[in-house]
């Protein structure tokens, strides 16, 4: 059976909420994956609970991310049309 890697899933999204969004994406995908494995028997359960923790916050930094996206997009429409 793998190790868990519940404690860098879990760094990864807090890293995501508060410095790097960039690093939500990766809990979310890695979370995933761990989360996947453990439910088929192929990596050590006990990290689970931190995983999912982890995952839940990557899923936020990462919406977060989008957020900033959309605010950027829009901002920069509407200085196009303020200029135009």
């Amino acid at each position: 059976m793998k190790p868990h890697r519940a404690s860098t899933i879990l760094v990864f999204g807090i890293l995501g909420l508060v410095a790097c969004q960039i690093f939500g994406i990766a809990a979310w995908w890695m979370g995933d994956n761990d989360l996947q494995e453990m439910r088929h028997g192929r990596m050590d359960p006990s990290g689970m609970e931190m995983t999912k923790a982890g995952r839940v916050c990557g899923m936020i930094g990462t919406g977060l991310l989008a957020l900033q996206a959309i605010i950027l997009i829009i901002f920069f429409l509407a200085m196009a049309i303020a200029h135009s």
